[in-house]
């Protein structure tokens, strides 16, 4: 009885610590010291993650001394962040470069799992590491901390079991500099049909008039949905989130399983916006018509086992209920095994980069 009480423990409250199949929870129980994971690390001073292969670039202090910490990502590039053989779980990601809003929304991160061809993460940089408009914000949640200066982190655990690989491309006209760090460890004990982390990004700018804005499209077969983070500009006057979030699951067809009251109920404010940020729910922006909020389901899991469709509606009040448009877009993520479904269409360029926040 007493192992048992343990076991639902652990899994109730081990949050981000633990990824199924894995040896151990590297964050809850930081005594283990024999996990049999190898710890490693990938930037522009070892990109391989190699042992022993890091800090070998030259700079003029000599070799070693800071030979190679970033790169200059020209217009049209793309280059690989990493390309892991074997099987591993991502654990951090960090990321800084140039923080005004167009590059953050030129520059677009693409991870493929196992082999599989087309990627299983397509988002823009920002919107990826926390935060839409490309309008940086200093705060932390369970998923992602942003420095003021744009040093951005993303602490979801991102498993994989022959082979990660992760690219960023450079859409925009500009040439920022890229310095980032992938942490990761090897030797895991995944299951073959493990969630690997998926994301996407989507816009409507507008919304369609009475037609729900998906924050997440169908996708068939067994998941876990983990939240979004929803970029809200508001188009015209008076109040714009009286939406519900409807999640459907397993066959649902007009009306959902789970429905929420509210648009920022759904982010656990309520009676408006206020810009708080809290670990698992809340707003890092609440400005000059721009608002970006987010929503964390790690404590309180969404699973569907044959189908799942999440969207939130476009309702505002003014004397009442009313239906309208807005500019909505998000960064959703959520986990499932591959072989996986491609991932919808993102925006091209133009349409990421219209209307974003203006210093």
């Amino acid at each position: 009885m007493m192992q048992w009480k343990r076991v639902v423990l652990v899994s109730l409250f081990s949050g981000l610590g633990a990824v199924a199949g894995s040896e151990a929870d590297v964050v809850h129980e930081p005594y283990h010291v024999s996990t049999r994971l190898e710890s490693r690390s990938i930037s522009f001073e070892n990109p391989s993650g190699e042992r022993g292969k890091g800090g070998q670039a030259a700079s003029k202090l000599g070799v070693g001394r800071k030979g190679s910490p970033a790169w200059t990502l020209k217009p049209g590039e793309t280059i690989q962040l990493c390309d892991i053989q074997g099987r591993g779980t991502l654990r951090h990601l960090w990321i800084t470069t140039a923080h005004d809003a167009l590059n953050l929304r030129s520059l677009v991160v693409r991870v493929y799992w196992d082999g599989q061809e087309h990627p299983s993460i397509e988002c823009p940089l920002g919107d990826f590491m926390g935060f839409a408009h490309g309008k940086v914000m200093a705060y932390q949640s369970a998923a992602h901390s942003v420095g003021a200066s744009a040093g951005m982190n993303l602490w979801l655990p991102m498993p994989f079991t022959k082979r990660a690989r992760m690219t960023i491309s450079n859409d925009g006209t500009a040439s920022p500099p890229f310095f980032y760090q992938l942490d990761y460890t090897l030797g895991d004990r995944h299951d073959r049909d493990v969630g690997r982390l998926h994301t996407l990004f989507r816009r409507e700018n507008p919304t369609t008039l009475k037609r729900d804005f998906e924050l997440l499209p169908t996708r068939e077969g067994r998941g876990r949905f983990i939240g979004s983070v929803m970029g809200i500009r508001a188009l015209e006057g008076n109040w714009w989130g009286e939406g519900e979030v409807k999640v459907y699951l397993d066959g649902d067809t007009e009306y959902p399983t789970i429905c929420g009251t509210g648009s920022e109920d759904y982010v656990g404010l309520s009676w408006g916006m206020q810009q708080t940020p809290f670990r698992y729910h809340g707003c890092s922006l609440d400005q000059k018509g721009f608002v970006s909020m987010y929503r964390w389901h790690l404590p309180d899991p969404i699973y569907w086992e044959k189908a799942v469709r999440v969207t939130i509606q476009q309702i505002g009040w003014k004397d009442g209920l009313y239906e309208r448009q807005d500019d909505w877009s998000c960064a959703t993520f959520w986990y499932e095994p591959v072989p996986s479904a491609p991932l919808p269409d993102m925006p091209d360029h133009t349409a990421r980069t219209a209307n974003l926040w203006a210093e």
